[in-house]
């Protein structure tokens, strides 16, 4: 069966530096190239910066991501993510009320960390990169960590690195595959 993901939206959030790139822009083209309508936010309008040398400009801040209007809510990783996103109240509470609105959320990397800090992760399986400081987030939000490369619970996907970024950004458009074919 041929899917169009023409009505579907996925916001990317990228840190304003430093973000992995294989993180943002892999995910980006498997979205894009399914149908799907991809934004991407961050911290600025301005163009932001990967540590691989790609850069892009946001779409939007991301305080004003619409969660209602999205499917996916997607983070990259890489060493910015730590910095600019780990404790961004704006994206933690974005990726709290797409998780209470069952919208997909992806987490990629030291990203892996967000969805424990939001809130949402209480005995539920994800994966990250091995980072004892991430690691450590998980555990204390009650997250069960799982030693996988791409870890799938219900709604929220999470990934240990970049060399995962595309059978992570294939485990996400699988679930919005699986939610399109039940609304037909």
């Amino acid at each position: 069966m041929e899917f169009d993901l023409a009505n579907t939206e996925v916001v990317l959030v990228a840190a304003p530096k430093d973000f992995r790139d294989e993180e943002l822009f892999i995910p980006e083209d498997v979205f894009s190239e399914a149908g799907a309508f991809v934004l991407t936010a961050s911290t600025t309008k301005s163009p932001i910066h990967g540590s691989q040398g790609g850069s892009t400009e946001p779409d939007l801040h991301i305080e004003d991501i619409n969660v209602d209007s999205l499917d996916a809510l997607v983070i990259a990783g890489g060493s910015g993510a730590r910095q600019y996103l780990w404790h961004n109240e704006s994206l933690l509470g974005k990726v709290r009320e797409a998780n209470d609105k069952g919208k997909i959320i992806g987490a990629i990397c030291v990203s892996g960390a967000i969805p424990a800090l939001a809130g949402i992760m209480k005995d539920r399986m994800g994966t990250v990169y091995p980072d004892p400081e991430a690691l450590d987030i998980l555990k204390g939000h009650g997250e069960i960590y799982v030693d996988e490369g791409v870890v799938v619970d219900g709604n929220v996907v999470t990934t240990k690195g970049p060399q995962y970024a595309k059978e992570f950004a294939e485990a996400i458009l699988g679930l919005l595959k699986q939610r399109l074919l039940t609304t037909i």
